[in-house]
């Protein structure tokens, strides 16, 4: 290879490490955030139900000096209380899942509940960080509203389900004019090789995961994320034209990675499959129960 092709193939794999990266912090946080939501709902049932819980007792205490002991200060008495406030002021955690713990913990004490919500949909729209945030509250952004609306709702997650306005059609790809696609492997490799390129094509924020992915006794042939959609997407190829039961087994695959795989704050799992028609391999993205196809050329340079 040619010095620019080894600095290419460098960049190629930091840009996948750094996906991956922003992948794995979007889990870790719904985890941490899941933890101390579970532990803020059995500390309000353990003290007799919301009703009771509010006024508080001697359990906190009690119970933060061992959980203390046992696994460090995240866990004392105030923490303890947090999460406790936390769970109350939140009985569904969705709607403020994608904020961080360090954001929450600035957002627990306002008690107007106008207030809160305003700020909560201003660090999901801004994707605030808590210097930004604390700024926001500091300059009374919210007391400075001209129009208060009577009751401000808590925004839905970001781009709840898959669009199309992003995606190219046809998806083009250039192969070596000598190169020939028999197998579904064949199909698979080209794909790979090409897969930088492959994935700006289809949209903004898809990302590689794996190919031949497994799930239980199954092998997915490739499987994407998409940050900017927040979903998983199950890729299925065929080197030959599409049957009925290529859906249902993409479908059955979208299950698993469902079940098996996927966070409660991420969206619906997207499903695409790659047949081929006559002399073209199409794209059919699979939307709840709809099948979308969109033409996929594979042409020599």
């Amino acid at each position: 290879m040619k010095e620019k092709e080894y600095y290419n193939e460098i960049e190629s794999f930091i840009k996948k490490n750094e996906i991956s990266k922003k992948r794995r912090v979007l889990e870790e946080n719904y985890d941490t955030l899941n933890n101390y939501w579970n532990i803020g709902k059995l500390i309000v049932e353990a003290q007799g139900g919301s009703s009771i819980a509010k006024y508080g007792n001697e359990l906190i205490k009690e119970w933060s000096v061992n959980l203390t002991q046992n696994y460090g200060k995240g866990y004392n008495y105030t923490n303890l209380s947090r999460f406790r406030q936390f769970y109350l002021l939140f009985p569904k955690l969705a709607p403020v899942a994608q904020l961080s713990w360090t954001n929450i913990t600035i957002l627990l004490p306002i008690k107007d509940e106008n207030k809160r919500n305003y700020y909560i949909n201003l660090c999901i729209e801004r994707n605030l960080s808590k210097r930004q945030l604390l700024e926001e509250i500091k300059s009374s952004n919210y007391e400075r509203l001209v129009n208060k609306p009577k009751y401000i709702e808590l925004i839905s997650l970001k781009k709840e389900y898959f669009t199309f306005e992003d995606i190219k059609n046809p998806v083009i790809i250039k192969v070596d004019k000598n190169q020939i696609i028999k197998t579904e492997k064949d199909l698979e490799l080209t794909i790979l090789s090409k897969i930088e390129f492959i994935l700006t094509q289809l949209g903004k924020g898809f990302c590689f995961i794996g190919s031949q992915y497994k799930i239980s006794n199954y092998y997915i042939d490739i499987l994407l994320f998409n940050i900017e959609l927040n979903c998983y997407v199950v890729v299925e190829l065929k080197v030959r034209k599409l049957k009925v039961e290529d859906k249902a087994q993409t479908e059955m695959y979208m299950k698993f990675v469902e079940e098996n795989i996927k966070k409660a704050t991420q969206n619906k799992t997207i499903g695409i499959i790659i047949s081929k028609e006559q002399d073209k391999f199409v794209i059919n993205f699979i939307k709840s129960d709809k099948l979308i196809p969109l033409t996929y050329e594979l042409i020599n340079k």
